[in-house]
């Protein structure tokens, strides 16, 4: 085979992503390459011959024994080769299997088959065993990860923030949660969308015209063919199995593409200078900038974020695929390629995320530097809460108007509930020993004791997603 220098390959995938995510991008490639398809191929023809020797020609183990043979002789080169002659890959394909068949058999390789019902069937093979060995246990790992972190972090104060502003308190392990949470509910579907992956053997139209010649009842010989495949039977097929069935996967790994691009994101925020409540690991010899030595930039959540910009937007591909003319056209001849494409890209930024997640650096002091800036601002919501449920009508105006006050005159808001509102102060004082069963002295001063579930919340979803994630890896294991 003509090697090829990586410096001249066009698509950054494959030099700069596959130099720094080899063994990733290998372990890819045993399913989304142009050797995977045609060793997919292969096993799905030959899958069949197999299925018709049981079914027609008594299951004789002399023919079974030759067929078993043939998988790992047929090579991508033989097929190209064939292909400059036939400019037709499936029937090439067939050509250079059955040139290795003996007479009894060469009538029936791809018998009864048109070409999607062998490529339609090998991608979701290819798709589906890729899905499960390569991509979801990556995306576990992510899952894992975060789990890690909610549950060690989860009483690590930190100070919420809604539209970039601080706001009440919550914990760092709350905050990472959310991600177990969302990137864990994502995974769910991407195993049950790739175990739900179809494949066919119904025909040039899907109306089983061909194979009703062979036997008195096709779809059971397509049962049984799917069945070795361990695939599931399309409903409907025409040419094409449903193209939603690779749809719904696809859309649903841009939604955990976009899950693991919000999670890079905020964490990247929060390597902000003036914030600086995290850091990416940083290796010795590493250089944050040309110019200036001091910098350490977040530049591996920026890595994640600019993959996401570049694969996300191939979801309207991933739409426009949808659609083909009556039984098939091929327009999604070239675009559909391009799925190989999207996949790496995605298998990329995860593993990126996993390296960002593994060295994060938690600086617990900023956390808490930062929410003490708050000083008892953060209280301004439990006391309108507070006066509220003891019967203030307006107590959100008159708590607004305190904070206004604490502002242009520099005092804190118990000062000034004190000083210019003792009718307030008095009701929040009884509310606070009823309500809380504190004094609202131990009220005002630890107010970063105001953060509701968040601890309790952060360790039952690092819990629950922690289960999840043992229940897929042994349903992955459990697949031969």
């Amino acid at each position: 085979m003509e090697q090829r220098n990586v410096y001249l390959n066009i698509s950054p995938l494959d030099q700069r992503y596959w130099a720094a995510n080899g063994a990733l991008f290998d372990s890819l490639a045993e399913f989304l390459s142009e050797s995977a398809a045609v060793r997919y191929m292969v096993k799905a023809e030959l899958t069949l011959l197999r299925v018709y020797i049981s079914e027609f020609l008594d299951g004789r183990a002399d023919l079974l024994a030759v067929v078993n043979k043939l998988a790992d002789s047929i090579k991508p080169e033989d097929v190209e080769a064939e292909e400059r002659l036939t400019n037709h890959n499936v029937r090439a394909l067939v050509n250079v299997i059955q040139r290795r068949l003996p007479d009894e058999l060469k009538p029936w390789i791809h018998l009864g088959t048109t070409s999607a019902d062998i490529i339609e069937t090998s991608i979701a093979m290819r798709i589906r065993d890729g899905m499960r060995k390569v991509v979801i246990p990556l995306l576990l790992n992510v899952l894992d990860a975060c789990t890690k972190i909610a549950e060690e972090e989860a009483d690590t104060l930190q100070a919420g923030r809604t539209h970039g502003q601080l706001a009440i308190p919550i914990t760092f392990g709350f905050a990472i949660a959310e991600y177990a949470s969302r990137i864990g509910q994502s995974i769910v579907e991407i195993e049950r969308l790739s175990r739900g992956l179809c494949g066919k053997l119904s025909g040039a139209v899907g109306a089983y015209n061909a194979t009703s010649l062979i036997t008195k009842n096709p779809e059971k010989l397509e049962a049984a063919y799917l069945r070795e495949l361990g695939l599931g039977k399309s409903d409907y097929s025409n040419q094409l199995v449903e193209p939603e069935h690779l749809l719904r996967l696809l859309l649903e790994l841009n939604t955990a593409f976009g899950i693991i691009a919000n999670l890079a994101d905020d964490l990247r925020h929060l390597q902000r200078s003036e914030i600086g409540e995290l850091s990416e690991g940083f290796e010795a010899g590493q250089v944050g900038s040309s110019t200036m030595p001091q910098k350490r930039n977040p530049w591996n959540c920026e890595h994640v974020k600019s993959l996401w910009k570049a694969f996300s937007p191939r979801v309207l591909t991933f739409y426009m695929d949808q659609i083909s003319e009556h039984q098939r056209d091929l327009t999604n001849s070239a675009s559909g390629r391009f799925v190989a494409d999207y996949i790496a890209g995605f298998a990329a930024a995860t593993a990126r995320m996993n390296e960002i997640l593994g060295g994060l650096v938690i600086r617990r002091d900023r956390m808490a530097s930062n929410l003490r800036s708050l000083g008892d601002g953060i209280l301004a919501e439990p006391c309108y809460v507070l006066l509220a449920a003891s019967g203030i009508s307006d107590a959100h105006e008159r708590i607004r108007q305190v904070t206004l006050v604490a502002d242009s005159s520099k005092r804190s808001i118990r000062n000034v509930l004190k000083e210019d509102e003792p009718d307030l102060w008095a009701t929040l004082s009884s509310a606070s020993e009823m309500k809380l069963g504190r004094s609202v002295k131990d009220f005002f001063d630890n107010p970063a004791e105001y953060r509701g579930l968040a601890a309790l919340r952060a360790k039952m979803i690092a819990k629950r997603y922690a289960d999840v994630s043992a229940r897929i890896r042994g349903m992955l294991n459990g697949i031969a």
